[in-house]
């Protein structure tokens, strides 16, 4: 599809030109027309235009102006000019903004239809071109899809990848240029996310930026980089083939350098850990071996590893002094308690390369024992220690020393502060009151109400008769039957709607107990007011 737009403030030109050049034979759609620069920049940005005839001369506006808008636009269009004079100015200009041609008036139409056809040759050959560049930028993105696929199926596929005659029929089947030969090394990086960095709230710009980092700095004529993937949420692999002869050193300074610059840019710390090259053949071995390594280690914030100095016998646990630590707590003392772990892991750390089997049976003697202290206490740690901070800080504890540590921090701060709020028995039952008060309507039991404030219901029940004088029981009948007595005096709701909202579902229980303790039935108090 091809079209013309005419641009001439002399009304006449512009009708000659669209009634005298066969438009048709010249396999021309559509021809618009503007009298001034205003108008046909109008109709630039609404039509698609290939052909621009153009006066010079015209009062509004100089054609010359109009093709530098259109430069400026970055418009595809093949411009010829029509003048009245022969200004070598006019030329050279025209010239300089790469018009098509420079025609002088008066128009000899003949002329001037063998100028258009080259003109539409020129605007057929830069719409292929066009065409070529588009076909070939989405071969292109389609081809790294296919080699993306290619090598997550090698880090994540099974045992099957691992044998050179399945990869030789991948690596031909989707038509990739690779050799079982191929010197290729792994690079896993996981980062940590969670403190200050936009990770968290917005992931996808997060992996965009953190995708450039990677894309920019894995620039070397040593090595290409054939993809990186994110095999497990925050944790990504980069694969290198390696042009020349492998090595790590250099990789090594290049994980140094983007360390640095995600602390700067993205505000999150990272690890990185070096696999060994190996061949293409080989190479799903040596993922596998990285992916294991990276799920025992236990990683250290802002170091790089190789994954030959992971290599560990398994570490045996050796737990803290847990009688201190218990002592601590009694001594509603979380600071030293925290110091006295930090030193514990710090300690093991700097013998062993830890792993995370002794991290996770070391949180799980910290859970034990705080939970046995808030039992002691009649908290119900279980039911205090729900919720998204506690589920996400936990999941992270196994991830690094500082992510534990973190764990630690919330698990018995949370503990030392409830177990202050419930030992100010005043503050446990106004909060219990007050949830009364405004939950009549609501099913209320002694369990109930003791996971609103997480302690265990036969505590609740004795410290809230010590406190009141009257059992939690009674409490909740007056509460109920004070908003029934309300309801009955101040509104014209039936008897029925009244027990309901008052949290009474049977009616004859209600009116039974409403007698029982206000002398009468509902109906005689309403009548009584």
């Amino acid at each position: 599809m091809m079209n013309v737009l005419l641009v001439d403030d002399d009304y006449f030109v512009v009708t000659a030109l669209e009634k005298k050049i066969n438009w048709q034979a010249l396999s021309i759609d559509l021809v618009y027309s503007a009298y001034n620069i205003a108008q046909a920049q109008e109709l630039l940005k609404q039509h698609l235009i290939h052909i621009l005839i153009c006066d010079i001369e015209m009062p509004q506006g100089s054609g010359l102006e109009l093709l530098a808008w259109i430069r400026e636009e970055h418009y595809n269009v093949q411009t010829i000019f029509l003048t009245n004079y022969a200004d070598f100015n006019y030329a050279q200009k025209a010239i300089e903004l790469q018009s098509f041609d420079y025609f002088l008036k008066p128009i000899e139409f003949d002329k001037l239809t063998l100028i258009i056809q080259k003109a539409l040759v020129k605007a057929n050959e830069q719409q292929d071109h066009a065409k070529a560049i588009q076909e070939g930028y989405y071969w292109k993105k389609n081809q790294k899809n296919v080699q993306e696929h290619f090598w997550r199926k090698l880090m994540t596929g099974k045992n099957s990848y691992s044998n050179p005659a399945n990869i030789t029929h991948m690596i031909t089947e989707q038509n990739l240029s690779y050799a079982l030969t191929n010197l290729v090394l792994p690079v896993l990086i996981h980062i940590f996310p969670y403190e200050g960095s936009f990770g968290k709230k917005d992931k996808d710009l997060f992996d965009f930026a953190l995708l450039n980092v990677l894309y920019e700095l894995f620039q070397n004529s040593r090595f290409t980089v054939e993809s990186i993937v994110e095999f497990k949420e925050y944790n990504w692999m980069a694969v290198l083939k390696w042009n020349d002869q492998p090595d790590s050193r250099i990789v090594q300074s290049i994980c140094a350098t983007f360390i640095q610059r995600a602390n700067q840019y993205l505000k999150c710390d990272t690890c990185c850990i070096i696999a060994n090259t190996g061949k293409l053949e080989d190479i799903h071995q040596v993922m596998s071996e990285l992916l294991g390594m990276n799920e025992k280690i236990i990683k250290y914030r802002n170091q790089t590893f190789l994954l030959e100095h992971c290599e560990q016998s398994e570490a045996s646990y050796a737990p803290p002094d847990l009688m201190l630590l218990e002592q601590l707590l009694e001594q509603n003392n979380p600071s030293a308690f925290l110091e006295e772990t930090s030193s514990y892991l710090q300690n093991i750390s700097h013998t062993q390369m830890l792993n995370a089997s002794v991290l996770s049976l070391f949180r799980l003697d910290m859970v034990q024992l705080v939970y046995a202290y808030l039992k002691s206490k009649e908290i119900l740690a279980h039911k205090m220690y729900t919720g998204r901070t506690n589920d996400q800080l936990f999941m992270q504890s196994l991830n690094s020393i500082e992510d534990m540590e973190n764990y630690l921090q919330y698990l018995v701060n949370t503990a030392t502060e409830y177990r202050n709020f419930t030992e100010q028995p005043n503050s446990v039952i106004e909060e219990i009151k007050h949830h009364i008060r405004t939950h009549c309507g609501d099913e209320l039991s002694r369990t109930s109400l003791a996971e609103i404030v997480y302690l265990n219901p036969d505590y609740l029940a004795r410290l809230f008769k010590k406190e009141t004088g009257i059992s939690l029981g009674n409490y909740i009948i007056q509460a109920r039957l004070k908003v029934a007595k309300h309801l009955l005096e101040s509104t014209n709701l039936s008897v029925n709607t009244i027990a309901s909202k008052a949290g009474y579902t049977n009616y004859s229980y209600f009116t039974k107990l409403f007698k029982q303790e206000v002398g009468c039935t509902p109906n005689d108090f309403r009548k009584n007011r």
